[in-house]
Order: structure tokens, then C-alpha cells, then sequence
């Protein structure tokens, strides 16, 4: 199943050379705390539990529970040839700690969740590979090991308000934007910013003079066609000369540019301040597949991408699939679930001509479509596109003098509760949902129930279902029931969702996509998609890296 030759491999550290150098004499080792005597993975200088620093090495069974698998069907891996399994085990002696890997040994249709796996190394140059095969002894399969803080414990985790003026008071949205948006526009990325930003800026009724502050995601860096290269090559193009401005990947999700914005505005950095993101996935693709760009990357794979990269995982599909599985397993949901949810933005999306997918589909068409990496087929997986939106956060008092009803901001959802690393953190939802969206709710006496219109990230399907159970729109696990047929998320339904079309029909915005559609059903703007008396919007950014959830209300 796997060929060496050109296998992606890990930077050695030495924090953890002990780790990937262990199987040279057949052992798994990890790193034990002396202090408390647990297993901490990935290596660490300090224990998350204890606190404490004097760290070992410890010599474990190699024996582990199959916690997750997904067979890759479309991925294409130096090393690992299509199709490959990927999967992830935890750790006989420590459930709570778990590796990323591939299945080797036997037939991908006998995996079954809760097998008893046992380790076999690989040697590639100097890098041993923890690779698992099903034990030969078979019991009774084992369950799914508890997560660090379980579903409904994320509450009691939430810190209180701080304070009890809340900043969101100060804050309001003025102004929308965006591009074009379509497959391989072949156009420059910043020209997708620049007409994004004119157009939110017309829509305030300002002027680029106006404009004191710029915050975008993920900024500049080689972030090939997920960026146009931040703050830097916009304010080089424009020379709006921002008293404040932020730009990076570690913020609340992809739109978590307009949090940190809400931020300045309300300590008094900047009145009215641009925020931007532009994607250009779909041209940087054909420019690679065209030669006339390089697809970068080569040497050894270093931070976290080390500890999955190896075994194929090179997707959020990979780990997200695995999550879905995971869901399905706990909870009895379904391919079908999953279904309502692309099938909804599929019949939203007929009624917005910007969308890059506006033909129906049928249940079958979803079904029958081709594999990405199980259980994950086309339609779970959001549009590539190029498109930028843009929005301005203003000041409340400055927005009620502009050109359209400001959209004001009830509250925020931002805090980290579960854990970051992919294959460490949340098993059957999408990880950083959860603690995020408890967090909301402490900041507002809303309810979910007062929520008109919903527009929830939907990088793939099983982000958007874990998004409403998370905001508890229907309790943990009863998705399934909720999403049945379709109707509680329809225009017409008590949680119309997406009406855009979602990035799963409209196209990959990374979430600012989400904000622009809930302003324009706040205003009342939607047109044949438009939710009648829309008052109160929740729009969640992101998930599996740090995310933000925001409460938006009309001026009302």
C-alpha cells in the first residue's frame, strides 16, 4: 500500500527525536510527565495537566484502539498511492492520547471502529513510522474513548463576562462587498480585493479617505491561493494610511478579522475599519496544473502538520471525515443527514445568480457522486472558487449617519475550550465549535430560538451539522432527526440556513461569504431568497483551527 519513495516526512526536533527514531529497536515511545506520570503527545516542555517540567521517555505496548478511518480516494500523496487509509488510533494504555496513521495489513472494507490495532514501524532514511495493522487477538470492539471536556460539559468551562459593558455595544456593520466570484476567473487576486473593498466602501456611503482601519485573514505569507497578500499589498495599492491594522491566521476563524476589527473600533483606534478576504484557489490551481507557478513546498514537514502530513492527511477532509464517522458511530447519523444539509444549499443557491453551482440535485445525485475520502463524497466538500468580500466595522454612533441601517452586533463566541491539535481535540463534532459557541451565549440574553436565519460554515457538511448542534438548535446527536427531509433548514423552515447557498453551492468564501448573506437578509435584501421579517442572524467562522461564532441583529 505504500511506497517510501517520496513519502512526506517529519522534521526531526529535539523535543521529539526520541518519537520518530524509537522504532529503530521495535518500541513505541512517548513522552511521560515524572511528575504525574501521564502521556503527553505531541511532546511538550511542560505537562497540560500538571503543570509540571521534568519530562521522560516512556516504552509503551504498541497495541491501540481504532478510533477513526477514512479511505482517500481522491487525494494523490507522493508515497501513497490512491486509494490509502488513512486513521487514527488511541493508545492502550492512555486513550486520551492518539496518533494519526494509516491502516495497512488488510482489506479497508474489515476496519471496523473499536479494533484492537498493533504498531508496525517503516524506516525511511532516518524517520521510523508508526504504522497499525489489526491485532491478530480480537476481542469484543472497544468504545470510543471519552474527550477531554465531553459536549455537555462545555458550559461549566466558559469564563464569565469580564466586565459587564459589552464592547459589541460600541460596534456596528455599515457596509458590504464582494467580487466576481466564479471557477478560474485568471485575474490577479488583488483586483478581487480592490473591487471588493470599493464596493463596501460605496455601500457605507464613504470615501476611501474614510477608511482608518484594515484587518484581513490570513494576511500576508505564502498562502498561495487563500490570500492576495494581506494588508501590506492592499494599503500598497489603495494608500489608505490605517491608524490600525491586523492581518494573521491565529484569530477567530477565517472572518475573525471582524472581531479583532470590533475591538479597535470600540477602544477608539479607528471609526470605520475595511475587512477583506480574498481566495483565488481555483486560478492558483490551473496556474500550477500550467506550469506557470510552483507548487512550492518540498523538505520536511515541521510544527503540527508533522504528526499527520506523513500519513497522507493533507486535508481538513482527512481529520473531518474521520469526525463525521465518529458522529455517525456515536449517534446513528447518516450519509442521508449529511445530505439534507448540501441538498438545502443546493436549492438556495438557484436563487442567487452570483453562486457557482445553481443546478438541482436530488438525493441520489449526492449519493451516487463520486468519493473524496470516505465518508465524504463530492457534494460534502465546499466550491474552490476565486471571490473576495468585503465589510466595514464602524463605530454604532458614526454607522446610524451612513447611507444603509447599520446591522448591529449582539454578541461574540470566541473561546478556546477544546483542544487545537487536529487529531487530539474533539472526536465527534468538528473541533472548535463547541467551546465557542457556549461561549456566545453567556454574552447575550438571546436564545436560539430567537435566531431568524442561520449562516453556519460549511467548509464540508459535517462542519455545518456540528455548527447546529453546537449553537443548540437540536440537542448533541439529534441531528439526524432535525435534518430529516430537509424542511427545519429550508427558507420556509425554523432554522432557514444558508441561504446563499453556503460555500458548499455559492462558493468558498472561508466564512466572509457567510457575513455578506446575513447582512443582506438583516436589510432585508435577499430578494427570492430573502427570510421574511429576518431580525436576529448567527454567522459561525471556521472550526478545526481557533473560530469565532457572531449574534448580528437589525437596528430595530
Amino acid at each position: 500500500m505504500t511506497d517510501p519513495s517520496g513519502r512526506a516526512l517529519p522534521e526531526i526536533t529535539e523535543l521529539d527525536a526520541f518519537f520518530w527514531t524509537s522504532g529503530a529497536d521495535g518500541r513505541l515511545r512517548f513522552q511521560e510527565c515524572a511528575s504525574c506520570a501521564t502521556l503527553i503527545h505531541p511532546p511538550q516542555p511542560v505537562c497540560r495537566h500538571c503543570r509540571g517540567t521534568t519530562m521522560a521517555e516512556r516504552a509503551v505496548s504498541g497495541f491501540a484502539t481504532l478510533i477513526g478511518f477514512t479511505v482517500s480516494h481522491r487525494f494523490r500523496v507522493p508515497g501513497l498511492p490512491a486509494p490509502y487509509v488513512v486513521a487514527q488510533v488511541a493508545i492502550e494504555e492512555d486513550p486520551r492520547v492518539r496518533l494519526t496513521t494509516n491502516a495497512i495489513g488488510c482489506d479497508p472494507g474489515d476496519l471496523r471502529l473499536g479494533m484492537r490495532m498493533e504498531v508496525v514501524f517503516e524506516n525511511v532514511e532516518d524517520v521510523w513510522l508508526p504504522l497499525f495493522r489489526p491485532a491478530a487477538e480480537q476481542g469484543e470492539p472497544a468504545p470510543l474513548p471519552r474527550d477531554e471536556i465531553e459536549p455537555e460539559q462545555m458550559p461549566r468551562y466558559v469564563r464569565p463576562m469580564p466586565v459587564t459593558e459589552k464592547f459589541e455595544d460600541k460596534v456596528a456593520i455599515s457596509g458590504i462587498g464582494a467580487s466576481r466570484i466564479g471557477r478560474r476567473l485568471m485575474v490577479p487576486p488583488l483586483s478581487l480585493t480592490v473591487a471588493a473593498c470599493q464596493e463596501a466602501v460605496a455601500d457605507a456611503g464613504l470615501d476611501l479617505a474614510d477608511i482608518d482601519g484594515l484587518a484581513t485573514y490570513p494576511g500576508a505569507g505564502a498562502f498561495g491561493g487563500f490570500a492576495e497578500g494581506g494588508v501590506t499589498a492592499l494599503e500598497s495599492a489603495l494608500g489608505i494610511r490605517p491608524t490600525w491594522y491586523n492581518g494573521g491566521a491565529e484569530t477567530f476563524g477565517p472572518g475573525g478579522s471582524l472581531i479583532a476589527a470590533m475591538l479597535a473600533v470600540a477602544g477608539g483606534l479607528a471609526r470605520h475599519v475595511l475587512c477583506f478576504r480574498t481566495l483565488w484557489e481555483a486560478t492558483h490551481t490551473e496556474l500550477m496544473r500550467q506550469g506557470r507557478i510552483g507548487a512550492g513546498g518540498g523538505g520536511r514537514v515541521g510544527g503540527g502538520g508533522a504528526w499527520i502530513r506523513p500519513f497522507g492527511a493533507v486535508s481538513a477532509a482527512h481529520t473531518l471525515a474521520q469526525n463525521a464517522q465518529r458522529h455517525f458511530h456515536r449517534y446513528g447519523t447518516t450519509r442521508e443527514t449529511l445530505g439534507w444539509i448540501a441538498l438545502n444549499q443546493r436549492a438556495n443557491a438557484a436563487l442567487n445568480p452570483s453562486a457557482v453551482y445553481r443546478d438541482p440535485m436530488t438525493m441520489e445525485d449526492y449519493l451516487q457522486a463520486r468519493p473524496i475520502t470516505t465518508p465524504f463524497g463530492l457534494y460534502d466538500c465546499d466550491v474552490p472558487c476565486d471571490g473576495a468580500i468585503a465589510v466595514i466595522v464602524s463605530a454604532v454612533d458614526a454607522a446610524r449617519d451612513l447611507a444603509k441601517p447599520p446591522v448591529l452586533v449582539e454578541a461574540v463566541g470566541t473561546q478556546i475550550v477544546e483542544r487545537l491539535e487536529w487529531d487530539q481535540s474533539t472526536l465527534t463534532h468538528e473541533p472548535q465549535v463547541l467551546g465557542q459557541a457556549a461561549h456566545l451565549w453567556t454574552r447575550t440574553s438571546l436564545r436560539p430560538s430567537d435566531v431568524d436565519v442561520a449562516l453556519l460554515y460549511d467548509g464540508f457538511t459535517i462542519n455545518c451539522l456540528s455548527w447546529i448542534e453546537a449553537l443548540g438548535f437540536c440537542g448533541i446527536g439529534e441531528a439526524k432527526d432535525f435534518l430529516d427531509g430537509g424542511k427545519n433548514i429550508a427558507r420556509d423552515g425554523v432554522l432557514p440556513l444558508n441561504t446563499h447557498g453556503g460555500q458548499l453551492s455559492h462558493g468558498r468564501t472561508h466564512g466572509m461569504g457567510l457575513v455578506h448573506e446575513a447582512i443582506v437578509q438583516l436589510r432585508g435584501e435577499g430578494g427570492e431568497r430573502q427570510v421574511a421579517d429576518a431580525g436576529v442572524a448567527v454567522v459561525s467562522s471556521g472550526g478545526l483551527t481557533p473560530s469565532g461564532v457572531i449574534l448580528l441583529r437589525s437596528d430595530t
